[in-house]
């Protein structure tokens, strides 16, 4: 499968008064064309401060991006800002957690829709407002000509999320990141909104990165998973492999936290105490004050992420062994 987005080493660090905090600290991963890659972690690992580097989203200062990011061969870190602009919304979307505050709550739902498309695409006013129709009838928002001309807040947050959709495919883009596209909706508008995105990313043929805490929401919708802890990748595998044969410590404590059916009255398996502090790391396994596993080689260097089979990585010095 060709590669339609290539990261390699990349890495944010923000300077603050606490210390040089590395949200993201030298990740590497790829995605094919029309492939699902999930990005999965605890809130603070810096999953989505990775995809709004790529996106060339973090704001330098205070932050500090280093590394690449080549899709379709070119590196967006290295463009200027107008090329960067040219590709992002065009060929690259982005899902963002919350539509509320992603949406602009003075503008109708139309002018937001019809914005890209005519920047990107050239439209005129009266092409681009067919397409705006067209997109929400494709995202499964009734009435769509009447609901053009309303504003954000007429909308519920599973619309809302479904016009978020919409702004995303409006320019035909190759790649969708997803940031959380499920924050804060019910379990069975998460459900719709997950279904919604896989259907029209696979008749449609764009990648999609999903970044997501839960790894229940993506076995049913990722081709791959990349589990990241304080700023680094710890685990990669094809999703089913993933599932029934985690080898990273972190990956088995996030997979006994997701309830299940056939876990009657048993309790759920917490992973006890806390994320590290990003600005305090001692360059030693960042896990290992969580973890059950830990041996005293955990306190001396960080584990490389190495291959343990195809196309399955880990970074745990026992990973043979779990």
């Amino acid at each position: 499968m060709a590669k339609l987005l290539e990261i390699e080493d990349l890495r944010v660090e923000f300077r603050t008064h606490a210390g040089l905090v590395k949200a993201v600290d030298g990740i590497s991963y790829g995605v094919g064309e029309g492939e699902t890659v999930a990005v999965v972690g605890e809130s603070g690992c810096g999953k989505s401060v990775s995809a709004l580097a790529v996106m060339g989203l973090v704001p330098c200062p205070p932050g500090q991006v280093a590394g690449a990011a080549r899709f379709q061969g070119r590196d967006l870190l290295a463009l200027p800002e107008d090329e960067l602009r040219d590709i992002r919304g065009r060929d690259i979307a982005m899902v963002f957690q919350e539509p509320m505050t992603s949406l602009n709550p003075v503008l109708t739902i139309g002018t937001q829709l019809e914005e890209g498309m005519r920047r990107h695409l050239g439209l005129s006013k009266a092409a681009a407002g067919e397409r705006a129709v067209e997109l929400l009838r494709m995202v499964g928002i009734a009435e769509a000509a009447r609901r053009l001309k309303q504003y954000p807040h007429h909308f519920s947050g599973g619309m809302r999320q479904r016009v978020m959709i919409a702004v995303a495919l409006s320019c035909n883009p190759k790649l969708i990141i997803a940031d959380e596209p499920t924050t804060a909706l019910d379990v069975t508008i998460q459900a719709q909104i997950l279904e919604l995105m896989k259907d029209l990313t696979e008749r449609l043929g764009v990648a999609l990165v999903m970044i997501t805490h839960n790894l229940g929401v993506v076995a049913r919708y990722a081709d791959r998973v990349n589990v990241m802890y304080a700023g680094r990748l710890v685990e990669m595998a094809a999703t089913s492999l993933l599932y029934d044969r985690p080898r990273h410590p972190y990956t088995i404590g996030l997979l006994n936290s997701v309830p299940r059916m056939t876990r009657r009255g048993g309790r759920l398996i917490p992973i006890e105490g806390q994320p590290p502090d990003l600005s305090r790391l001692d360059g030693a396994c960042s896990y290992r004050p969580r973890c059950r596993w830990a041996i005293a080689r955990c306190a001396e260097a960080f584990p490389p992420l190495e291959p343990i089979g195809p196309g399955h990585r880990s970074a745990c010095f026992r990973k043979h062994e779990l």
